[in-house]
């Protein structure tokens, strides 16, 4: 049997980014990875993240918002992270590799629309984005283990 590549998601909030790609990538990848998400801090899911991935039909209302501590006993072969913030603070881990992939920050974008629609649009976009990434993803990690 075959180990699987385990690999994270990591923003700062564990609440919208990190939470679509761990869905996205549940969905997406092969049975041979294994995916998590988690944040520096926990600030739960948010909804408009839950709502426009139930849009693309990835329902991600079950999945944890959850810190590093969390995982702590966890090897991950591949540390993702989805912000700068993330990834200038994100520990040294003592295996896997960090991969920097950054994505706009839907709610920061968010507050300076005047619409619902508007504000949804943004959130749209980058699960679009994520989702592209994501389909991409193993090719990425084959040509890093190479």
């Amino acid at each position: 049997m075959m180990d699987k590549t385990r690999i994270l998601f990591l923003c700062t909030g564990n609440s919208c980014r990190s939470q679509m790609a761990e869905g996205w990538a549940r969905n997406l990848l092969p049975s041979s990875y294994e995916t998590f998400s988690a944040g520096l801090e926990a600030h739960g899911l948010n909804p408009s993240a839950v709502r426009v991935m139930q849009e693309a039909g990835i329902d991600i209302s079950q999945q944890l918002s959850q810190t590093l501590e969390d995982l702590n006993q966890k090897h991950f072969d591949f540390i993702i992270t989805v912000c700068d913030h993330a990834h200038k603070t994100c520990p040294t881990p003592k295996e896997g590799q960090i991969i920097l992939k950054r994505f706009d920050d839907p709610p920061r974008l968010a507050k300076s629309v005047k619409t619902e629609e508007e504000s949804l649009a943004i959130y749209r976009r980058v699960r679009d984005e994520i989702r592209v990434w994501v389909n991409q993803l193993p090719d990425q990690i084959q040509q890093l283990s190479d």
